[in-house]
């Protein structure tokens, strides 16, 4: 599904999203980080370019209050390549692979109505 994504990849556009949820991930070191999930981003065109993706509760979308499922939040980001999976190098297991992601939001807002 982030084909289109890839296409994009290091460009920074317009983006709108369904807010599903929210939630929390552990960090490298332990430590928690609260996160929120949205559903069927897409971009200023209307062309879905994922189905979800995982943002950070960052300053800008904790100014926007408790969000409720359903609020379209709309924002500006970059594409990135990331790395996911699981690697061991000491076992000889790599289950990595590459995925992209919409990171640094900017002029994060609700869209109204």
């Amino acid at each position: 599904m982030r084909e289109k994504l890839k296409k994009i990849e290091e460009e920074r556009g317009l983006f709108r999203g369904l807010f599903k949820k929210y939630g929390a991930k552990t960090g490298y070191r332990g430590q928690s980080a609260e996160t929120l999930l949205l559903v069927q981003v897409r971009d200023e065109a209307g062309v879905l370019v994922s189905d979800h993706l995982w943002f950070n509760l960052t300053k800008g979308f904790e100014k926007l209050g408790m969000l409720r499922e359903g609020e379209v939040i709309q924002f500006e980001a970059r594409v990135r390549k990331y790395k996911k999976g699981y690697v061991n190098r000491r076992a000889g297991i790599d289950e990595s692979s590459y995925d992209y992601k919409l990171s640094h939001p900017t002029k994060i807002g609700k869209v109204r109505g």
